[in-house]
């Protein structure tokens, strides 16, 4: 009996593929060309470095727990349930994906700025959000939630829910067949939106300069920090900028490591 030939790929493929590479890939090439590595510990620990790369870990580690704390229930919604207007609701949830980042800031500003739909209430209470750091980690949150929805409810969707009816056809209350059941059905894809939420924070700079501002140690995350470094000390911003580019390939290591079976 004959084997099936197998077709491949045309030839031709490979030369946008390749061109595609390129394009992605030289310019991070170029970044580490033009890195001064005879100084490059001073350029990323100086106190102004030290400031935004400690701020943006600490921001964006406490946005990526507001968006597990929330992001959860809500691809949890859209994944097991069925509502009206359902698909203008995830519309919704997912358009900071597409929304240019400014523009999030300015919701958010006019939200809960001193004279917003939220912030003059806020300040009746002599709580002032907009210009402070709780503002660089609403503005994180902002942008970063929907890569959490999004993973997740794809991960929902994918594992489907005969196990949660077993257990619930067992006795199990709702709450811990979401518990027992549910979360670790779909904890690789938790983990992912985690991660790919974080790095998201971690880019964040439209949302983050309109809403919260740029001060040094308050709401200077490092990409305000190279923004700013561009003009007065070029190489400190290019080798802070290497700084986010290792960090990013890391944190798509682990969010998509490598399933390719042999």
């Amino acid at each position: 009996m004959s084997r099936p030939r197998s077709t491949g790929l045309p030839r031709w493929v490979y030369v946008p593929a390749g061109l595609g590479a390129a394009f992605v890939l030289l310019p991070l090439v170029a970044i580490v060309l033009k890195v001064d590595w005879a100084n490059f510990g001073s350029l990323i620990t100086s106190e102004s470095s030290r400031d935004a790369l400690s701020l943006s870990l600490r921001t964006s580690t406490a946005s990526t727990v507001l968006c597990v704390l929330i992001g959860v229930p809500m691809a949890t919604v859209l994944a097991r349930t069925t509502f009206p207007g359902q698909a203008v609701a995830r519309s919704l949830v997912l358009l900071p994906l597409v929304l240019p980042p400014v523009v999030g800031g300015l919701a958010l500003l006019y939200t809960f700025g001193r004279r917003g739909l939220l912030g003059h209430t806020l300040e009746v209470l002599d709580l002032q959000i907009a210009f402070s750091t709780i503002a660089v980690v609403l503005a994180q949150t902002f942008v970063a939630l929907p890569f959490l929805v999004v993973s997740l409810e794809g991960s929902l969707r994918t594992a489907g829910d005969q196990y949660e009816r077993v257990a619930a056809t067992l006795g199990a209350g709702p709450t811990t067949v979401f518990r027992r059941v549910t979360l670790p059905l779909v904890l690789p894809g938790l983990l992912a939106g985690a991660v790919l939420s974080f790095a998201r924070a971690m880019g964040e700079f439209g949302a983050t300069i309109t809403f919260a501002g740029s001060l040094q140690g308050v709401t200077r995350t490092l990409p305000l920090e190279i923004y700013l470094q561009r003009e007065s000390d070029p190489d400190a911003a290019v080798a802070l900028a290497l700084v986010l580019v290792v960090f990013a390939v890391v944190v798509i290591t682990i969010a998509r490591p490598d399933r390719t079976t042999r």
